[in-house]
């Protein structure tokens, strides 16, 4: 199953193509264990945080595979900069520990991050990283010119989606209703990746994981 954030919801697609969403991870995961257990799950979202200045090799890796849509990867900050109580106190801390700022779109991202963290460390089925672009790039076998928001960027993911054997039903339920098309494609391809994963054949940024934060961090393709 591949899942994105979608608003204040999670949104998901499953590999015979149901479709899920709820507010949080552990709701949604039980949604989709109902119609058969998820072995293995794919989410948008940093898992395993930095504890310093450095930036993740994963990130890095990644940034440099997507080619012009390299901005679409955002550097993971440390734990403690996302753990701030407010914006100003995450500006602060990223100063101190990274000597630069924090978007506000990354710091909208803290919550998100943050749970899914524990989820991770709390569950035993496998929860990989992903990146929607760097799958897009690797399903493609080049790289996507145009960005998910325009016509021609969101016509070009259905069609590679539809190659990769996921051709998305029309009605997807409430998934459908609450999540915006680029969310549903990039879960739908989070679980392309999720699928490769699990057969032994995805790619991994980089290689040989990182070990930080007491996981090995690699993002998979």
């Amino acid at each position: 199953m591949g899942v994105d954030a979608a608003g204040k919801n999670w949104v998901a697609v499953a590999s015979d193509l149901r479709a899920y969403a709820a507010p949080t991870l552990v709701e949604l995961l039980a949604a989709s264990d109902a119609d058969g257990l998820v072995e293995v799950v794919g989410i948008d979202i940093p898992i395993g945080l930095p504890d310093g200045p450095q930036p993740r090799q994963a990130d890095v890796r990644a940034r440099a595979a997507v080619g012009p849509r390299w901005r679409s990867v955002f550097m993971t900050p440390p734990r403690a900069v996302l753990a701030a109580m407010t914006y100003q106190a995450a500006s602060e801390e990223a100063l101190r520990v990274m000597s630069k700022g924090i978007s506000r779109q990354a710091w909208a991202l803290a919550p998100r991050i943050l749970e899914v963290d524990e989820v991770v460390r709390s569950s035993r089925r496998q929860i990989v990283e992903v990146h929607p672009e760097l799958s897009f790039t690797v399903l493609a076998g080049r790289y996507i010119p145009a960005a998910k928001s325009t016509w021609a960027g969101l016509e070009d993911r259905r069609r590679l989606l539809a190659d990769g054997g996921f051709v998305l039903p029309a009605d997807l339920g409430n998934a459908g209703l609450v999540a915006g098309p680029d969310d549903v494609l990039d879960a739908a391809v989070a679980c392309w990746s999720a699928r490769r994963v699990a057969a032994g054949e995805a790619k991994r940024y980089p290689e040989q994981p990182e070990h930080l934060d007491g996981i090995d961090v690699c993002i998979h393709a």
